[in-house]
C-alpha cells in the first residue's frame, strides 16, 4: 500500500509539471527497492491523471467542442485542429517505439542527463524567450513545432510537458499560454498511452479492476488536479526558474545514485 500511495502520488504531481516524471519514478523504485507496480496500476494512474485535465480544463474543452469563440470572434475550431496536428508526430513515434521496445531508452543514465539537460533547456527559453505571444495567436507552424518537439519526451527524462513549454517559450508565448496548450496537447496522448495499456492488460488476461487500482487512480486525480491548478497560478506571476532548478537537482541525484 505505501507504494501504491508514493507512485500514484509521484505520477500525479509530476505529470504535468515540467520535471519529468519517469526521473522521479525511476528514482523512488531503485532507492525504496521496489519491483514494478505493473500494468494495472499503469492504466489507473493514466485514468487519473487525464480525468484531472480534463475536469480542469472542462470549460476550454466545451468551448473547443461546440465551436466557440474563445476570445469573441475567434473561433476555437483551429485550435482543435491544431491539437490534432501537434499529437500527431508523438502519436506516431509513440506506437512504433511501443511495438519495437517500450524499454529502449529506459536506462536511469540516459533519465539523469536528460533531466539535466532538458532542465537547462527550459530555464534558457524561459529567460531569453519573448513573451508576447498567447494562445489565440497559435498557428499551424507553431503547432506542429510544439508536437515535433513532443517527440523528444519519448526519451525518459525529457519530460513531456517540459519540452513542449520549452518549444512554446522559445516561439515567444507567454508561460500560462505555454503551458495551457501542453496541458491540452496532454489529453489525446494520455488516453492514447492509457489505451496502449488497457490492451497489454488484455493480452496478459488480467482485466480485472482491484482495489488498489481504484485508489490509485483517485490519489493520481487528486494529486494532478492540485498540481495542475497551483503550477497554472504559479505561471501567471512568476517563471519557470524555480522547476528548471529542480530538475537539475533530481537528475544530480540520479547521477549520484547510478555511479556512487
Amino acid at each position: 500500500m505505501l507504494q501504491l500511495v508514493v507512485l500514484a502520488l509521484i505520477q500525479g504531481i509530476t505529470e504535468f509539471l515540467p520535471v519529468s516524471s519517469s526521473g522521479h519514478l525511476a528514482l523512488v523504485s531503485p532507492v525504496m527497492g521496489w519491483q514494478d507496480q505493473g500494468i494495472l496500476i499503469d492504466v489507473a494512474v493514466h485514468g487519473g491523471t487525464l480525468a484531472a485535465v480534463i475536469v480542469y480544463f472542462w470549460r476550454d474543452l466545451v468551448k473547443i467542442l461546440i465551436g466557440l469563440g474563445e476570445s469573441g470572434s475567434r473561433s476555437t475550431r483551429p485550435l482543435f485542429g491544431m491539437l490534432v496536428l501537434a499529437t500527431i508526430p508523438a502519436g506516431a513515434a509513440g506506437y512504433a517505439l511501443h511495438a519495437y521496445d517500450p524499454e529502449l531508452f529506459r536506462n536511469p543514465a540516459i533519465i539523469a542527463w536528460t533531466t539535466i539537460g532538458f532542465g537547462i533547456l527550459l530555464w534558457g527559453a524561459d529567460r531569453f524567450g519573448m513573451t508576447v505571444r498567447r494562445i489565440e495567436h497559435m498557428t499551424w507552424g507553431s503547432a506542429l513545432i510544439i508536437g515535433l518537439a513532443q517527440v523528444l519526451a519519448l526519451v525518459p527524462g525529457t519530460s513531456r510537458s517540459g519540452i513542449t513549454m520549452t518549444a512554446a517559450r522559445i516561439m515567444g508565448f507567454e508561460r500560462e499560454a505555454a503551458a495551457r496548450f501542453s496541458l491540452l496537447l496532454s489529453i489525446p496522448l494520455i488516453g492514447a498511452a492509457a489505451l496502449l495499456a488497457v490492451l497489454d492488460l488484455r493480452e496478459a488476461g488480467d482485466p480485472v479492476l482491484s482495489q488498489e487500482a481504484g485508489i490509485a487512480a483517485a490519489l493520481s486525480f487528486l494529486a494532478a488536479l492540485v498540481s495542475i491548478w497551483a503550477m497554472m497560478a504559479w505561471l501567471r506571476r512568476a517563471s519557470f526558474t524555480p522547476f528548471a532548478i529542480y530538475r537539475i537537482i533530481l537528475g544530480a541525484a540520479l547521477l549520484y545514485w547510478i555511479y556512487a
